[in-house]
C-alpha cells in the first residue's frame, strides 16, 4: 500500500490564506512586538477573528465534520482537523510565534475543554469564540511548587452545598494568555480561565479536577506579567484565586465528584491533543531561520547541489543539508501525532516523542544559523537572533523536554511512576 505524502485538498487552500498572513502581517511587525513586550497587535487579532468566524473555525480547537454525505455509499472523508491545525500553526510560527500565541480561539483553555468537557460544555464556553468580539481562554495548571509534576498542585477547590458554588483558592503561575483571558477589554469578549485544582488533596492525582472560571469572577487577580526571553508580545500572567466561587457545573466533565483519576486522565488527554501542535510551532521557527540562513547563502553565490555524496560537498552544505533532514523528520513526527488524534488512536507517546523532537530541532538549528550568520545572526537588524531566543520555549511548556522523555520512557518500559521517576 502506497503512502501519501501530499497534504489534503483543505489543507493546500487553507495554508495559502495563512502564509498571506503569515508573510503580510506577522513578519513585517515581529520585530517591533518583540521590542515592545505585551503591547497588543489589535489589527492582527480583530483580523484573525473575523477570518476565522468567516470560516466557521470560530475555535482554535478542531471540530469534527459532522455534515453528512449525500451519498451513503460514498466513503467519508478521513478526519483532517488536527491535521490542519499543525499545519496552520507551523505557518503562523513561521510568521511569529508569539503573535500566533495571542491568535483568538481558546488555545489550551479550550483545548481544556475539548478534551474534558461534556457536550453541553462545549456548546456553551466553545460557542463564544464564534461571536462577535475575539475572545481568549488560557489554562492554568502551573504553580510554584507544581511545575513538571502535575499532579502535586495545591490549588484546592471545595463544594459549598448550600450555594451549590465550587470555592476555590490557589495560584498559578506561567500562563499563557492569561491576561487577555481574564482582562475584560472593550474590544474582547468575555474570556475565561480553566483552573486545574484538587477536590481531595489526601487522592493526589485521582482528586485533580479542571474547573471553568470566567473573567470578572470576584477573587481572581493578576498579579504579575512575566518579561521573557522570548515570545514577548505573548502575555505569560501569574494569578491569584481567593475564595473564587463558580457555578457547580462549571466542572469541566461530570458533575459526579468520584474518586478516580479521570480528572488528571482529562488533564493529560488535553497534553496529547497541544503538544504535537506545540511541536508544529517550533518547527516554523525553525524553518523561518533555516530559510533566512540559505537565503543568505544564495546572495553570497552558495548553491545547495544535492544528490553529490557528503565528501564532495562544502562544509556549509552539509550543515544546511543536515539541518534539512532533522528538520523534515521532526514534522513528519508531528504529523503522525496529530493523525493519530484525529482517528481517535492512542498518542501519547507519539504526542511526546513529537514535542521532545521538535524542542530539540528547533534549538540547535536556531543556534546553529545564528553562529553559521555570524555577525550578521547576532545583530538586531535581522530576525535569526529572535528566532533563537523564541526557540527555547518549545523544549520547556507544555511539559518539558525532560519530562516528555519520562512519558516516552514510561510508555515504552510499561513502567509506572514508582518505577521510573
Amino acid at each position: 500500500m502506497a503512502i501519501e505524502f501530499e497534504a489534503p485538498k483543505p489543507i493546500v487552500q487553507q495554508q495559502y490564506v495563512i502564509k498571506t498572513v503569515a508573510e503580510n502581517m506577522m513578519r513585517p511587525v515581529s520585530r517591533y512586538y518583540d521590542e515592545h513586550e505585551h503591547e497588543i497587535p489589535w489589527d492582527y487579532i480583530e483580523f484573525m477573528h473575523t477570518a476565522m468566524k468567516a470560516s466557521g473555525a470560530g475555535s482554535l480547537a478542531p471540530k469534527e465534520d459532522k455534515k453528512k454525505e449525500a451519498d451513503p455509499n460514498k466513503p467519508k472523508r478521513p478526519p483532517i482537523g488536527y491535521q490542519m491545525l499543525a499545519h496552520m500553526l507551523e505557518m503562523l510560527a513561521w510568521g511569529d510565534v508569539g503573535m500566533y500565541l495571542i491568535t483568538p480561539g481558546g488555545g489550551l483553555g479550550a483545548a481544556a475543554v475539548e478534551a474534558a468537557g461534556t457536550p453541553e460544555q462545549k456548546k456553551k464556553f466553545l460557542a463564544r469564540f464564534a461571536g462577535e468580539k475575539p475572545t481568549f481562554a488560557a489554562m492554568c495548571m502551573t504553580e510554584p511548587q507544581a511545575g513538571s509534576d502535575t499532579s502535586a498542585i495545591r490549588a484546592r477547590a471545595v463544594l459549598d452545598e448550600e450555594t451549590n458554588e465550587w470555592v476555590i483558592n490557589g495560584e498559578k503561575i506561567f500562563v499563557t494568555a492569561g491576561d487577555k483571558s481574564l482582562t475584560e477589554y472593550e474590544q474582547t469578549g468575555r474570556g475565561f480561565i480553566v483552573v486545574w485544582a484538587t477536590i481531595d488533596p489526601e487522592a493526589g492525582k485521582a482528586g485533580m479536577r479542571a474547573f471553568v472560571v470566567e473573567a470578572g469572577t470576584p477573587g481572581v487577580k493578576i498579579t504579575k506579567l512575566e518579561h521573557k526571553l522570548g515570545i514577548r508580545v505573548s502575555d505569560t500572567a501569574a494569578i491569584s484565586l481567593q475564595d473564587v466561587r463558580v457555578p457547580f457545573e462549571n466542572i469541566l466533565g461530570s458533575p459526579t465528584v468520584e474518586r478516580s483519576t479521570k480528572g488528571f486522565k482529562g488533564a493529560m488527554s488535553t497534553f496529547n491533543a497541544t503538544r504535537p501542535l506545540v511541536a508544529a510551532t517550533g518547527i516554523g521557527v525553525a524553518r523561518a531561520a533555516l530559510e533566512f540562513l540559505k537565503e543568505k547563502a544564495a546572495e553570497q553565490g552558495v548553491e545547495i547541489r544535492y544528490g553529490l555524496p557528503r565528501n564532495q560537498l562544502t562544509n556549509l552544505e552539509r550543515e544546511i543539508i543536515d539541518m534539512e533532514i532533522m528538520l523534515r523528520s521532526a514534522w513528519l513526527m508531528v504529523i503522525k501525532a496529530v493523525w493519530a488524534a484525529d482517528n481517535r488512536q492512542p498518542n501519547a507517546l507519539v504526542a511526546s516523542m513529537s514535542k521532545v523532537k521538535a524542542g530539540d530541532v528547533v534549538t540547535k538549528i536556531t543556534q546553529r544559523v545564528v553562529e553559521l550568520l555570524g555577525p550578521l545572526g547576532y545583530s538586531r537588524e535581522f530576525l535569526a537572533e529572535k528566532w533563537f531566543r523564541d526557540a527555547k520555549i518549545t523544549d520547556i511548556y507544555e511539559g518539558t523536554g525532560q519530562i516528555n522523555r519520562l512519558v516516552v520512557a514510561r510508555q515504552i518500559l510499561g513502567y509506572g511512576r514508582k518505577e521510573l521517576s
